[in-house]
């Protein structure tokens, strides 16, 4: 196995060897981690044994030190406690080095590095692609406020999720404790698909959105209205298509509480609509309904965000 590190760990005027598990051997200076970690400036500040008296390894002049690290995340942590212009920050968007990164950090008293572990759990890249990941690294890490976003970044997958990596990071409790935050979620939601009075409210009379009614307010329109009086408002029936982007949206809530379900199965149903191309609503569609699906998204945000997360 190679033992040689990468840059800048491998200076011919470095004092002191850190040596990982895995028998990587960083030549490093005293000083910047000192700077950086009060674990290391105590343990520099000790005093020292001369040469050939002590048990102390020694290797071209140099101490050597036993890390119990391996190589991979000692070379994270060391390039945190080098100056930027010496080794760039490493990045923290692959999870599985996360926990052990953040393991070494708090061992060594290393604050700026749990500081940044945080910010890679609140990534909103890997959230979007990893929020179960994330909820059970953060959970397992006891970072309370990357927990909670995570949890609320879960709300976009349905209710029973499928096995994910780094389940095992977490307890059963922990895992219902998610469920049943989710089940609250989709329950909190629930009531934005049965009372429409965020929506009068909203739009204040007919007029202020009489593209909801078709026909009644435009001879054009062909695409009927629905006799279905789940879906009227003020007692009058709104356009077959609307209704049936209700009508789907409602069961998908059910199962998946989040605005970026209702903006994405409005693009759908925008589609949908330009396909038929009705001369009063192919048109205007697009307008109206990114319109009415953030209405929609910031009224499920309100109606989440009083849930408790039981973490």
């Amino acid at each position: 196995m190679d033992t040689c590190p990468s840059a800048p760990f491998d200076h011919v005027k470095a004092d002191v060897i850190l040596r990982s598990a895995d028998g990587v051997e960083f030549r490093v200076f005293k000083l910047f981690l000192s700077l950086a970690s009060p674990f290391f400036e105590t343990l520099f500040e000790l005093p020292q044994a001369p040469e050939g008296t002590s048990d102390q390894e020694m290797k071209n002049g140099l101490a050597v030190i036993a890390m119990s690290e391996d190589s991979k995340t000692l070379d994270s942590f060391l390039r945190f406690c080098y100056p930027s212009t010496l080794a760039e920050d490493p990045s923290l968007e692959n999870l599985t080095d996360i926990l052990s990164v953040l393991a070494a950090a708090r061992k060594y008293s290393l604050d700026l590095i749990e500081r940044k572990v945080c910010q890679a759990l609140a990534n909103p890249k890997v959230l979007e692609t990893d929020s179960l990941r994330c909820f059970a690294i953060a959970r397992n890490a006891r970072l309370k406020h990357e927990t909670i976003t995570a949890a609320r970044h879960t709300l976009r997958q349905p209710l029973i999720p499928t096995w994910f990596a780094d389940i095992e990071l977490i307890t059963a409790s922990d895992l219902l404790s998610l469920l049943t935050y989710h089940k609250q979620c989709c329950i909190a939601v629930r009531a934005l698909t049965k009372d429409f009075k965020w929506i009068t409210d909203h739009y204040g009379s007919q007029t202020g959105c009489n593209w909801l009614f078709g026909p009644r307010y435009n001879g054009n329109c062909r695409c009927g209205q629905t006799p279905d009086r789940r879906f009227h408002l003020w007692d009058t029936s709104p356009v077959t298509w609307w209704a049936t982007y209700m009508q789907e949206v409602s069961e998908l809530l059910a199962d998946i509480p989040s605005g970026d379900l209702v903006r994405k199965e409005a693009e759908t149903t925008i589609q949908n609509v330009r396909s038929i191309n009705c001369a009063a609503c192919s048109n205007r569609v697009k307008e109206v309904m990114t319109e009415f699906s953030d209405l929609f998204a910031q009224k499920i945000e309100e109606a989440v965000s009083p849930v408790r997360t039981f973490l």
